[in-house]
């Protein structure tokens, strides 16, 4: 009767919890919806703004070209629900840490709410680099690396897959201070090791931004530049808030009149780290007096 009723108890439980993310997930799925349609009227001026990189660089003879007619509806569209998505990421982490927080312990929740902010805010520097920073540069060096004779004219489709790409591997490779602060709290690895592999992550961070980036070796050092100064940030917070070791208990005892010194200074844990009563000095036997 018990375990049935415990086994109500449980399966009324996970029902609950899925009823719980059920609503989250509408939550965050109708704040996207609302934010689409709130910039759906401006979504060919979002494209312009997208292109502005682009247009700014283009020779006289260069333009942007639609290879379809839907592509002159669907690509702005794709742009606004993408714009939507970004924008609502904040709200969508808190549906998430609401679902989450309930079983979570107080540190614990201590913990994550600084990650969330943080990630939060890394990803959309991560996006606003590539935009100000990468984008003119790699685009100017595509524009005029164009032979003689050929004309500069990119479809609007492939410009927005492209660049929202480049947007989201930026957005990833600005989250490293908050990877490496994870792993030094998880105790995966230690402060003192990262900084001992200090080259191999500034290899790592080359090779990464040539693949990333355009084939631009200023735009590529830029980014490796970049990520290796968001190492060394999460490094500096990782040294602060690694977990400290806890000091051992000291099991010597304290000297005083009625404990010898000798007692004192010896231990009181065997090799087997069990604990043992401390010796006593023997006191020496008294010699009968001799007879008469």
């Amino acid at each position: 009767m018990a375990a049935a009723k415990a086994s109500e108890t449980a399966e009324a439980s996970f029902i609950d919890h899925l009823l719980e993310l059920r609503t989250r997930l509408l939550r965050a799925a109708i704040a996207v919806f609302l934010l689409f349609i709130a910039l759906f009227p401006f979504s060919n001026k979002l494209y312009a703004l997208l292109a502005r990189p682009l247009t700014a660089v283009l020779p006289a003879n260069g333009a942007m070209i639609a290879t379809n007619l839907p592509a002159t509806f669907i690509a702005p569209m794709k742009l606004t629900f993408a714009t939507a998505l970004a924008l609502a990421i904040p709200y969508i982490l808190y549906q998430v840490w609401a679902f989450v927080a309930p079983g979570l312990y107080e540190k614990e929740r201590r913990l994550v709410t600084p990650l969330l902010v943080s990630s939060t805010l890394l990803f959309y520097l991560g996006m606003a680099f590539a935009y100000f920073f990468i984008f003119p540069l790699a685009f100017g060096f595509f524009a005029h690396a164009a032979p003689p004779g050929v004309r500069v004219m990119t479809d609007i489709n492939s410009y927005l897959s492209f660049v929202l790409a480049l947007f989201f591997a930026f957005g990833l490779a600005f989250e490293i201070p908050v990877a490496v602060v994870l792993l030094v709290l998880i105790g995966v690895l230690r402060p003192e090791t990262l900084s001992a592999k200090r080259r191999y992550v500034i290899l790592g961070a080359f090779v990464l931004a040539g693949i990333v980036t355009p084939p631009d070796a200023f735009s590529m050092t830029l980014l490796a530049l970049a990520m290796w100064g968001l190492f060394e940030a999460g490094l500096v917070v990782a040294y602060r808030v690694r977990k400290r070791p806890v000091p051992a208990p000291n099991l010597e005892p304290t000297p005083g009149p009625d404990v010898p010194d000798r007692v004192a200074t010896h231990s009181l844990t065997q090799a087997d780290g069990k604990p043992r009563a401390p010796r006593r000095r023997r006191r020496p036997r008294r010699r009968p007096p001799p007879k008469p």
